[in-house]
C-alpha cells in the first residue's frame, strides 16, 4: 500500500532565525523539508540547519533512553532507574553541603525550547543555588547588561528595523550567515538587497571581510578589540560637530550632559591608532549616520566578546540616540512580543530598573548579573575546597544542553573540574565533550517529537508575530517531556520523592504563577486556562494576558493559544502582528521612566578604555551557516562538504611565516595544530578559528564529528579574562604565536 505524504507546519528551533518549516512525512520517515512559502515571518526562506532536522531525529547518535554510568561505562536504565540514582547520589551532596554545593550549567539549545526555557527556573528556585551559569556569559550578556541598565530590562534590545532602514552600520555582527544575533531576522540577505536597491547604505566593521561585509556596500577593517575606540570617535564627532538631534527623545532621556563629558577625551585624532581606522573616516561615518533619513547601528557578538563588551553595547546605543534613530521607523526599534515579555507589563517610571552583583562568585569575586554568574567560574569553583571562611564549593552539577568543555575558555580545565565532582548529571541529547564525565545522563526528545512555541526571539525579531508548532511524530512510550523531567528533579529535591504526579506539580507549579498576579480572580483564570497542560497552559496564559491578549474575555478579539493554533498550519503560517512601531516611553522600566545615557557603572569602566600595543597577531572566531552548537558537526547534511575548522591567514602573512598546510597556534594558555585556509579577507596580523569544534576526545559518541575533529579554539582562551561589567568572557582579539607545524 502506498501512503500518502503528510505534511506538518513545524518552527526551526535551530537558530534564531526561527524559519518555518513544511515536513512531509510517510508514517515514521521524514520525506522533505523546506521553508514554509505561507509561514508569517519567514516567507520560505530556509538555510541548510532547517534540513537538517531529518538527520537530528534519525541520528542513530542521539540518546534515546537515559544511561548511568557504571564502573566507568555508560550503560542504558530504565527513566525509574535513572532517577533513583539520582536521588540517591545527588540529595545527599544537596543536604550535607548545602545550595551552593549544586551547580547548573544551561546552554545555547534551552533558548529554543519552551520546555527548557519555562520551567527551568523552577529547577533553580528548587536548587536554592547560587551557582547558575549559561552560554549568556560567552556571547551576549553585555547586551543584555546594558540594555537593562539604559532600558530597565534585559530584554529591551533595540533592532535594526532593517525594511525601512536607509543606513545601517555593523559592528562584529555576521547575519548574512547568522540570520541576525540578538536580532531575529531571517533571510537577512534578501533584506539587505532590498534596501540597497531602494538606495540604502549597508557598512560593516569587522576585522574579516566577512560574508555580510562582503556583501555590503563598505568594509572596514578594525583592530581586535578596537570597537570602544572607534564608537567612542563616532560619538565623540556627533557632539563635537552639533550633530546631535534627539528629536522627540529629547524629554526621554536622562544623562546627556554627563554622556558628552564622557566621550569628550576621545577625539578620532585620539582613538584612530588603537582602532585601525583613520579619524577623517570615523568622523564621515558620524556624518553619515547624522544624515541618513533613517539609521541604525547594531553591534553584535565581536562586540560583546571583548573586555569592554559592556562599554562596547552601551556605545552602540548612545549613538543611536544621538542620531535620533532609536526609537523610529527605520532606526532601532523595540519589538513587542505577544508572550512572555516583561516589558510589556505596567507603564514607564512602573519598573525597578535591574539590579547586579547580589551575590558573589566564592573564589574570585565576580558578580552576578541576571541572575548568573560567569561561566568562566565554574571550574574554579569546583576545585577550591571549602575553607571555615567560605564555603560552598561545587560538588555536583547539572547541566542542561550545555558544552562547556568545547564553548568556554579552558575547556581542558573545565573537563579535569568535571571529573573531580561527587555527581554530574546532564540533560542532553549526546554523549558529548562535557556529557561524558556526567553519571547520569537523561535525553530530551527529538524537535520532531515535542512542540515548539519561540519564547525568546519574538522579544527580538525584526517584526512582530505569534507562531506555534505541535509535533510531528509522537515520543516514545513512557518517555517524559523535558518540562516533565525537570518538574520530577524539583519533586526530588524538595523532598517529595521519586512517585510524585507530575500532573499535580505542575497544577501547583501554574496556580502559584497565577495568584501572584489574580488574586481572588485565580480559580477562573484557571479555569479557563482548564484544557491545557505543561507548556501548552503557560503559553495560553502568556498570550491572554499579553499586549494582544484576549484578556480572559475582556478583548474578545485578542490572541489566545487556541487562535494561534489555529492560524499555524502550513496553509495559514501564524498571526503577522505587524511592523515593529515606537515604544518609549511605553518599553522603558528604569525607575525614572526614561532612558538612561550615562550609567555610572559604564562610565566608570569608560575610564579604562585605552589604545593597547597591538600584538604580532590577534585571534578571532567566525561563524559558519552549517555550524550552529557544537552536536550540528554530527549531522551528516551539515558535515558534508569543505572542512570548517580551518585557520583563516592573510596569504601575505602566510608567506612570511612559511606556512603550508598546518600552523602552530599558541596563546598563553595552551597551542594546537591548525590547517591553513589562506583568505585574502583577513587583515594582515589577524587570524580566524571557529569555536565548537575538537571532536576527537575520548569517551565522545559523535559518530560524525569525530571523522573530521577539528580542533577547540577555546583551549587557546584565558578563563581569567572577562569583562568586568557583565561577567562575559573575552573571546576575540586574543594574542597569539603563529608557526609553521
Amino acid at each position: 500500500m502506498t501512503l500518502t505524504p503528510d505534511t506538518h507546519y513545524r518552527i526551526c528551533p535551530l537558530c534564531e532565525a526561527c524559519c518555518g518549516l513544511e515536513v512531509k512525512t510517510e508514517g515514521a520517515q521524514v520525506i522533505s523539508i523546506r521553508g514554509a512559502a505561507n509561514d508569517v515571518f519567514s516567507h520560505g526562506y530556509l538555510c541548510p540547519k532547517g534540513v537538517s532536522l531529518k538527520d537530528l531525529h534519525e541520528d542513530t547518535d542521539r540518546l534515546r533512553t537515559p544511561l548511568i554510568k557504571r564502573d566507568g561505562k555508560f550503560v542504558p536504565a530504565s527513566w525509574d532507574e535513572a532517577f533513583a540514582e539520582i536521588e540517591k547520589r545527588l540529595l545527599p551532596i544537596h543536604r550535607e553541603h548545602g545550595p551552593d554545593s549544586v551547580a547548573l550549567t544551561i546552554g545555547n539549545p534551552a533558548a529554543h525550547k519552551v520546555s527548557l526555557l519555562a520551567y527551568t527556573p523552577r529547577l533553580v528556585r528548587a536548587l536554592g543555588t547560587r551557582n547558575v551559569f549559561s552560554a549568556s556569559t560567552l556571547d551576549q550578556m553585555p547586551k543584555q547588561l546594558s540594555a537593562g541598565l539604559m532600558f530597565g530590562h534585559w530584554l529591551s534590545i533595540p533592532l535594526p528595523d532593517i525594511e525601512r532602514c536607509d543606513y545601517l552600520l555593523i559592528l562584529g555582527g555576521n547575519p548574512m550567515i547568522s540570520n541576525g544575533s540578538l536580532w531575529t531576522v531571517p533571510d537577512y540577505r534578501g533584506k539587505a538587497k532590498a534596501m540597497r536597491a531602494r538606495g540604502g547604505r549597508i557598512v560593516v566593521v569587522d576585522p574579516r571581510r566577512s560574508e555580510t561585509a562582503a556583501a555590503a556596500d563598505e568594509h572596514l577593517p578594525i583592530r581586535p578589540g578596537g570597537d570602544a575606540l572607534l564608537l567612542l570617535g563616532i560619538a565623540h564627532t556627533l557632539f563635537d560637530e552639533g550633530l546631535v538631534k534627539l528629536g522627540r527623545l529629547a524629554e526621554h532621556v536622562n544623562g546627556l550632559d554627563e554622556a558628552r563629558a564622557a566621550v569628550a577625551p576621545f577625539a578620532p585624532e585620539v582613538t584612530a591608532a588603537g582602532c585601525g581606522i583613520a579619524a577623517e573616516t570615523q568622523r564621515r561615518i558620524a556624518r553619515e549616520l547624522a544624515a541618513a533619513p533613517r539609521a541604525a547601528v547594531y553591534g553584535r557578538i565581536g562586540t560583546c566578546t571583548t573586555r569592554f563588551g559592556t562599554v562596547n553595547s552601551w556605545l552602540v546605543d548612545l549613538i543611536n540616540v544621538l542620531t535620533g534613530n532609536l526609537d523610529r521607523e527605520g532606526g532601532a526599534m523595540f519589538a513587542k512580543a505577544a508572550a512572555f515579555a516583561a516589558n510589556t507589563q505596567g507603564k514607564a517610571g512602573s519598573g525597578k530598573g535591574i539590579t547586579t552583583g547580589r551575590r558573589k562568585s566564592r573564589v574570585s569575586g565576580a558578580p552576578e548579573v541576571f541572575g548568573e554568574l560567569p561561566i568562566t567560574v565554574m571550574a574554579e569553583e569546583m576545585e577550591t575546597p571549602d575553607t571555615p571562611e567560605q564555603k560552598g564549593q561545587v560538588r555536583a552539577l547539572i547541566t542542561i544542553a550545555s558544552n562547556p568543555v568545547l564553548s568556554s575558555p579552558n575547556g581542558p580545565r573545565i573537563a579535569q573540574a568535571l571529573e573531580g565532582l561527587d555527581f554530574m548529571l546532564s540533560l542532553d541529547i549526546y554523549v558529548n565533550e562535557t556529557s561524558r564525565h556526567a553519571d547520569v545522563i537523561l535525553p530530551g526528545l527529538s524537535p520532531l517529537e515535542d512542540l515548539h512555541f519561540d519564547v525568546a526571539f519574538p522579544q527580538l525579531s525584526h517584526r512582530n508575530h505569534a507562531r506555534f508548532s505541535g509535533p510531528v511524530f509522537d515520543a516514545e512510550a513512557g518517555t517524559p517531556q523535558e518540562w516533565q523531567t525537570i518538574l520530577k528533579l524539583c519533586a526530588l529535591l524538595e523532598g517529595r520523592g521519586v512517585d510524585v504526579d507530575v500532573g499535580q506539580l505542575d497544577d501547583e507549579a501554574i496556580e502559584s504563577d497565577v495568584k501572584r498576579f489574580a488574586g481572588d480572580n485565580t480559580p477562573a483564570i484557571l479555569s479557563a486556562l482548564q484544557p491545557w497542560r505543561g507548556p501548552e497552559r503557560l503559553i495560553d496564559l502568556q498570550l491572554r494576558v499579553g499586549p494582544y491578549g484576549d484578556q480572559f474575555g475582556r478583548k474578545p478579539d485578542g490572541l489566545n493559544l487556541a487562535k494561534v493554533k489555529a492560524a499555524s498550519t502550513v496553509e495559514g503560517g501564524g498571526i503577522d502582528l505587524g511592523a515593529l512601531t515606537t515604544r518609549i516611553p511605553e518599553v522603558l522600566r528604569t525607575p525614572s521612566g526614561k532612558v538612561e545615557l550615562a550609567p555610572p557603572a559604564i562610565l566608570a569602566d569608560l575610564a579604562q578604555v585605552k589604545a593597547e600595543p597591538a600584538p604580532e597577531f590577534s585571534l578571532i572566531g567566525r561563524r559558519d551557516t552549517r555550524s550552529g552548537n557544537s552536536w550540528m558537526h554530527n549531522l551528516p547534511v551539515l558535515a558534508k562538504g569543505p572542512e570548517r575548522c580551518t585557520l583563516l591567514v592573510n596569504p601575505g602573512d602566510a608567506d612570511r611565516l612559511g606556512l603550508a598546510e598546518f600552523a602552530q597556534v599558541k596563546s598563553a594558555m595552551g597551542e594546537l595544530i591548525a590547517r591553513v585556509e589562506r583568505s585574502a579577507d583577513m587583515s594582515p596580523g589577524v587570524v580566524s578559528l571557529p569555536h565548537g569544534w575538537g571532536h576527537d576526545l575520548d569517551g565522545v559518541c559523535l559518530s560524525v564529528a569525530r571523522e573530521r575533529p577539528g580542533v577547540n579554539m577555546n583551549e587557546l582562551l584565558d578563563d581569567s579574562a572577562r569583562d568586568p561589567l557583565s561577567g562575559n568572557a573575552v573571546l576575540s582579539g586574543v594574542a597569539v604565536e603563529i608557526a609553521p607545524a
